[in-house]
């Protein structure tokens, strides 16, 4: 008789945390790929599922690329090894594409806003930055009546047939 394996609840590849708000939020223009640097413990407590965007940002400090605000709590799992669970984590970008977005950020008032973080195929860990514009009340207002009439419009296509 076979024994059942337990299943894991650890993320090999996929979404580990996601900011679900920042698409209300800002208008995002663009979708840019970085690579963050993380200690072991950090990169645990991410297959875990346990990290929070809501508040964080990206931006520049010396000259280069940062995530700030970003919560990844302690490993829980024995780990002699602490962190800040809020430290500041360069994230990995080509000096080109890092030179374009700076600029971006300096010259048009743009917001680099962290969507989700992820984990590749082979495993190593990605955010993915929206390049956008801050929302008014206004758009956010049009935001959600469009929205709602997209649900009104599908509801009532399905029960016409």
């Amino acid at each position: 008789m076979a024994t059942a394996k337990k299943k894991s609840s650890l993320i090999s590849h996929g979404i580990a945390a996601q900011n679900r708000k920042a698409r209300f939020d800002y208008t995002i223009k663009e979708q840019v790929e970085a690579g963050i640097v993380l200690k072991g413990p950090e990169v645990k407590s991410l297959r875990h599922g346990r990290a929070t965007l809501g508040e964080a940002w990206a931006g520049e400090r010396e000259g280069e690329l940062w995530l700030f605000n970003c919560y990844i709590p302690e490993y829980q799992g024995g780990v002699l090894s602490r962190f800040e669970p809020r430290a500041p984590r360069k994230l990995l970008l080509k000096r080109k594409e890092m030179r374009r977005l700076l600029g971006a950020v300096a010259r048009d008032g743009i917001t680099l806003v962290p969507l989700d973080i992820h984990f590749s195929d082979r495993g190593i860990a990605k955010v993915q930055l929206g390049v956008g514009q801050g929302r008014t009340k206004g758009d956010k207002r049009h935001a959600i009546a469009a929205r709602d009439w997209q649900r009104d419009k599908a509801r009532l296509m399905r029960e016409r047939g």
